[in-house]
């Protein structure tokens, strides 16, 4: 993977202010701006992101949508800082990725970031509680394996702590790791088509967990998805194509994640 000869700190700046008030950054949980990645691989380069400008403030949910080669779930890594991008500004929670190494990455998604992948992601030799409490203890919080044990809960799999993986169905799997990314309260929640591998009805049920715990938390969701159903159920769709936005219902979604925050502090 190509990376950017830049200045790059060991460690991420800390804290929910970590942009000034006056930056532009401030008010975004993710600002993207002229993103370009390119990938070489055995037919030549491939250019997957080509000049992208995104601005998603806190709180917002958005669904990412566009066919397979797109872009999108690149477009998830280098949000995560699990890809550099070559050219441009990537900037979130206040935090410029370009100037930290890969141990500050590292902390930075610890601190900030939960994942679900499509895929579970989970550790095979650990138990539903061990996998959720695992990033809980590498983050330094005593109360690890009782923040696991609300997340469970949280997630209706308070009975099957003690299971492993494979004792599990791919639907619990999901509601699993779907807990190991939330019990952090982290800033940003970043799903690549969590539903991919499951049935519709399965499926269904964990986007519903899914919101009900961004909601619950305030949390900034990207959701990466093939189902424009789904996307359209989010605060804001953007479609992806070649590496561009083609379509981006931004001012439509700004106004209802105003009036979702609105609702939820008078309540």
């Amino acid at each position: 993977m190509h990376q950017p000869h830049s200045p790059q700190s060991s460690a991420p700046a800390t804290g929910r202010g970590a942009a000034s008030a006056d930056s532009p950054a401030a008010a975004a949980m993710v600002d993207l701006r002229d993103v370009h990645l390119t990938l070489v691989g055995t037919a030549g380069p491939v250019n997957i992101l080509r000049g992208l400008t995104l601005a998603i403030p806190a709180g917002q949910s958005v669904g990412v949508v566009g066919p397979s080669g797109s872009g999108k779930s690149t477009l998830l890594a280098v949000m995560a800082g699990l890809e550099r991008a070559q050219g441009g500004q990537v900037q979130v929670a206040g935090q410029d990725l370009s100037r930290l190494g890969e141990d500050g990455l590292a902390l930075f998604r610890r601190q900030r970031l939960g994942i679900v992948f499509q895929s579970f992601h989970l550790i095979p030799t650990m138990t539903a509680l061990e996998n959720v409490a695992v990033p809980l203890e590498l983050a330094g919080r005593r109360d690890a394996f009782d923040r696991a044990e609300s997340a469970l809960d949280s997630v209706g799999l308070a009975h099957r702590r003690t299971h492993y993986p494979t004792q599990l169905s791919g639907g619990e799997q999901q509601r699993v790791a779907l807990a190991r990314a939330a019990a952090g309260e982290p800033d940003l929640l970043l799903a690549d088509e969590p539903t991919g591998n499951l049935d519709a009805t399965t499926g269904g049920g964990i986007v519903d967990l899914m919101f009900a715990l961004q909601a619950r938390h305030g949390t900034t969701l990207v959701l990466i998805t093939h189902d424009e159903g789904l996307a359209r159920a989010c605060d804001r769709m953007v479609r992806i194509s070649d590496g561009r936005i083609t379509e981006d219902s931004g001012d439509a979604g700004a106004d209802r994640a105003a009036a979702k925050a609105a609702r939820a502090a008078g309540g």
